[in-house]
């Protein structure tokens, strides 16, 4: 597991983290968001050594974070980095070797990204041949050939078409999957809701929410609910305790005082004609979002 505590930076008279603390734990995929100049990027190099924090501390499994460590580390920065005039397998073997890999197993394990990513056909070409979203797609790869450990991803899905997205998406699951550690940023809130197991939200440098997606919808989520019946639901407007917001015969949502109120509506709902569905609503993470900044 990655953590961070208290971590400090300040660029001139600028504070650009404030005390920021969250882990990255094996196995899990972290979304990491928050909006421009909120300190995603910052974090993110400090995590691997790029910058140095003016205060706090990193540990990997319950240990400092050191260089050796930081070499089981996958990064994807924001900006580009590949060669733009070297071929793309050759640059994916060129970098597992650096990280001590012999031909034969970095050619192998780069063969087998490509294929993932959708890049097999493209093995040959250079780097600038390729449209923007298989650039993308080259930079993801070679965060990965070296089997890391932990990956930290700056915006993975920028420039991604939906079905390059699914690609992606698929691919780093698996390597969660397999009991890598992942954190990653985008501002594509809809896909950090449906990958991420744990959130992390920033805004001016402070962490203002982190936890388990699931546990902080819960958090965040007003006592609503919706209720669809065969029936007329008219009567939910005489109901001690609840408000109801939305009203149209048999479909309705209500706010409910207290969980018991929620209870007896779908007793009296059950008794007067068939429930089809009755449900908490949750909120999404550009609500939790905008609640939290």
């Amino acid at each position: 597991m990655l953590q961070l505590d208290n971590i400090s930076k300040t660029f001139g008279t600028r504070p650009a983290l404030d005390g920021v603390s969250f882990s990255v734990r094996d196995g899990r995929m972290t979304g990491f968001v928050g909006g421009n100049g909120a300190g995603k990027t910052t974090t993110m190099r400090i995590l691997l050594g790029v910058l140095e924090s003016d205060a706090g501390d990193i540990q990997l499994d319950g240990k400092p974070l050191d260089a050796e460590q930081r070499r089981h580390f996958g990064y994807m920065p924001e900006e580009r980095g590949l060669y733009p005039k070297m071929k793309v397998r050759e640059q994916l073997v060129y970098l597992a070797r650096l990280h001590g890999y012999t031909q034969a197993a970095a050619g192998r394990n780069a063969d087998s990204l490509l294929e993932e990513l959708g890049l097999g056909e493209r093995r040959d070409s250079t780097l600038e041949s390729l449209s923007l979203g298989n650039q993308q797609r080259a930079q993801i790869a070679a965060s990965l050939v070296h089997d890391p450990a932990v990956l930290v991803l700056d915006e993975p899905f920028s420039g991604l078409d939906p079905l390059a997205v699914d690609t992606v998406v698929e691919v780093l699951k698996q390597r969660a999957a397999g009991g890598a550690a992942v954190l990653f940023s985008s501002h594509q809130l809809e896909i950090v809701e449906r990958l991420c197991d744990d959130l992390v939200i920033i805004a001016e440098g402070s962490i203002r929410a982190a936890g388990e997606r699931e546990a902080l919808r819960a958090q965040h989520s007003a006592p609503r609910y919706t209720i669809v019946t065969s029936g007329d639901l008219g009567w939910l407007r005489d109901e001690p305790g609840i408000s109801v917001v939305e009203f149209d015969g048999g479909h309705a949502t209500f706010d409910a005082e207290e969980a018991s109120a929620s209870q007896r509506v779908l007793r009296r709902a059950v008794a007067e004609g068939d429930v089809t569905s009755f449900a908490p609503q949750r909120a999404s993470l550009a609500q939790i979002f905008r609640e939290v900044i």
